[in-house]
């Protein structure tokens, strides 16, 4: 991975369209999502928090923005967030990470899934719908590369075509649940220059069968092209996890294979869990447009569950994500950008080991690291 210079925010930002009458604004829109950034990378996790710690913090604010109008109230800043365009906003986040990771290494994995936020739809509306926004999280360095917003759950599938299609993927490695496991989905990735690895359930019954019984067709016995097998002792868990892979490229053998641009191989993914006396075993079968290379498939496959641990986990669990009820308008959807570009920005600073908790107390004490974080010069 390369990785570029931390541009300072404000000069992103400008591409943002200001949806106010310009002749009733008082804070120039840029420096408010800047002062919003700032302030959620310091601790604050909503408006309220946002604007007691920039009347604390305006002296400091002044250092890199003239904060002409002061500091917006907490109202302006809900009101301001909920009518900005998402679309623009999105755009803005990935051309920014375009400029600090210019290009992932080959072979990264990019694994794509969705969140809800559950408390950001209204009881009181019948038609309300909690946000939920599909992201696409470069594994291994941790980094949002982008997201779009759907209005359920089970638009993921129209949703993940139209984000795949923004991102520069080229020579990396795509891994989606069984949801997004589309034919048109494995196509734009392709067009984009990638590989899947796609999970194959109930959703397409003919495939799994015919994954499930492969070993049984008239064409004869079945066997691995390559086989990869781990074993994990978790001393804190008291707990021993095996993972095997069995990788095929008899591709023929599976139901409507054609049907899968540069479908190459598929796979058996075997995890043996074993806790005291107790042992469970489960069993997740894939596609691929990847050669029949079980080690490689496997770590594809392992990797995507990063986006739970360093990206769901994260933004619930350390972001507090998951208690906002910030519902006015496109407020929510702008509010989770800000969350990843806060997260991306602690995750591509590396001069301080902590987590992003630590991370974050340390950046409401320290101007210093606050700035270096934010990419300003002091």
């Amino acid at each position: 991975m390369k990785t570029g210079t931390v541009m300072p925010l404000t000069q992103v930002f400008v591409s943002i369209s200001d949806p106010r009458s310009k002749r009733h604004t008082q804070h120039d829109l840029a420096e408010l999502l800047s002062v919003m950034v700032c302030a959620v990378l310091s601790g604050a996790d909503d408006f309220v928090a946002v604007h007691l710690w920039a009347k604390a913090k305006l002296d400091w604010l002044r250092g890199f923005m003239k904060l002409e109008g002061g500091i917006p109230s907490h109202d302006t800043l809900g009101r301001v967030f909920g009518m900005i365009a998402p679309e623009e906003f999105e755009a803005a986040f990935r051309r920014w990470v375009g400029m600090v990771v210019p290009a992932l290494a080959e072979n990264t994995v990019v694994a794509i899934d969705g969140k809800s936020s559950r408390r950001t739809a209204n009881k009181k509306e019948a038609d309300s719908h909690p946000l939920h926004l599909v992201s696409a999280f470069a594994a291994g360095i941790g980094v949002v590369l982008g997201q779009t917003a759907t209005a359920e759950k089970s638009n993921e599938i129209t949703a993940i075509p139209v984000l795949l299609k923004t991102l520069a993927l080229e020579g990396t490695t795509v891994t989606i649940d069984a949801m997004g496991t589309q034919t048109k989905i494995a196509q734009t990735i392709r067009e984009k220059q990638a590989d899947y690895v796609l999970c194959v359930k109930d959703n397409h019954p003919g495939l799994l069968d015919s994954i499930m019984f492969a070993g049984l067709d008239p064409k004869g016995k079945l066997t691995p092209t390559s086989v990869d097998e781990v074993t994990v002792t978790k001393n804190n868990h008291g707990r021993i996890e095996t993972r095997r892979c069995w990788a095929y490229d008899a591709v023929d053998r599976l139901y409507n294979g054609k049907q899968w641009q540069d479908l190459r191989s598929f796979a058996v993914i075997e995890r043996e869990r074993t806790m005291g006396d107790r042992t469970s075993v489960e069993r997740a079968y894939y596609i691929s447009s990847l050669p029949a290379d079980a080690a490689r498939i496997a770590r594809a496959v392992k990797s995507h569950w990063e986006v739970e641990n360093r990206l769901h986990w994260c933004l619930d669990v350390q972001l507090n994500e998951d208690q906002s009820r910030v519902r006015t308008g496109f407020a929510a959807n702008n509010l989770a950008i800000v969350r990843h570009i806060v997260m991306n920005l602690l995750r591509l600073n590396s001069t301080v080991k902590a987590g992003i908790k630590n991370k974050r107390l340390l950046a409401s004490a320290s101007d210093e690291f606050r700035a270096e974080v934010l990419g300003f010069m002091t």
